[in-house]
């Protein structure tokens, strides 16, 4: 029986551990707005900022210089702003619709939009892993109510959904193509801290950054920084190096999964019946993609 190689240098295990660390942000951006009173965007820069920092804080402490080339920097100014890009799209949807309609088409379009632009990659099991992966996402994050947003507003989120994706779509193929001397923990670092200061003037604009620090809050700010953002970036960015963007996007659906089960485990929320169907499938898919990876490394 043949097995799915996970180790480093495939890249899918980096992956993997980035799909499971993005799903705790979710967790994690909630209890820091509740602690805070923080709006999302606010979240979504003290979220950027922090991870960065972080990171280039223990590049620095390591001894690690900051990368000199143009085409380095090139590349830190283009994640930072497409991940400022990402996020103020992806969360001004959510005001327009709802967590669930945001979620389904920014990462539910996100292979859809490696399809377009490398159709080439659309070989017969990455679609029927995409087709999997998209019906999986909709019974598990689920579809919304009767009664919700106007049409008006659905169609303005669905548009900055697209944006995010797009963004999202847009640092996965980035990822995919190494800088020499420029290594995912710097372009992280670096570029989320980029991508923080842009933020920072919009949200004290709008919503205002300020916060009464407790060890509560201060704790939740760093977690935050560090495990869905600093540490999931990084092994994202690194797990690009050896895997394809389609992988890479596809994978990102962990993300989902893993916030649908802590909040399940830590918060008594039940999944149903739908939303276990659409965690199995997921799950599947994932699968299939990660054995098309390593078939095509192997070939």
């Amino acid at each position: 029986m043949s097995t799915v190689r996970t180790t480093p240098s495939s890249g899918v295990s980096f992956l993997v551990c980035a799909g499971v660390l993005w799903g705790t942000g979710g967790l994690i951006g909630r209890m820091l707005g509740d602690a805070t009173g923080l709006s999302s965007l606010a979240v979504a820069t003290y979220r950027l900022a922090v991870g960065g920092l972080l990171l280039v804080g223990y590049l620095l402490i390591r001894g690690a210089g900051l990368p000199r080339s143009r085409a380095a920097w090139a590349r830190i100014t283009a994640v930072g702003s497409l991940a400022a890009l990402f996020q103020v799209a992806y969360f001004t949807a959510v005001w327009f619709t709802s967590v669930s309609v945001a979620t389904l088409v920014t990462i539910g379009s996100s292979p859809l939009l490696v399809l377009l632009v490398r159709p080439r990659s659309a070989d017969r099991r990455r679609l029927v892993a995409v087709g999997l992966a998209l019906t999986g996402l909709v019974l598990l994050v689920g579809v919304p109510a009767d009664g919700g947003p106007s049409t008006a507003a659905v169609l303005a989120g669905t548009a900055c959904a697209l944006a995010a994706a797009g963004g999202f779509t847009a640092m996965s193929l980035l990822g995919a193509r190494p800088v020499p001397g420029l290594d995912a923990m710097t372009t992280t670092g670096a570029g989320f801290t980029f991508g923080g200061a842009m933020l920072a003037p919009l949200a004290f604009t709008t919503s205002g950054l300020g916060f009464a620090p407790t060890a509560e809050s201060v704790g939740l700010l760093v977690a935050f920084g560090l495990v869905p953002t600093a540490l999931a970036y990084t092994c994202y960015f690194r797990g690009l190096h050896g895997a394809t963007a389609g992988v890479g996007v596809v994978m990102a659906l962990l993300e989902p999964v893993t916030s649908a089960v802590l909040s399940a485990v830590l918060l008594g929320e039940r999944l149903g019946a739908a939303g276990i169907t659409g965690g199995l499938l997921l799950c599947v898919a994932l699968v299939l993609t990660a054995r098309g990876q390593d078939r095509e490394r192997s070939s």
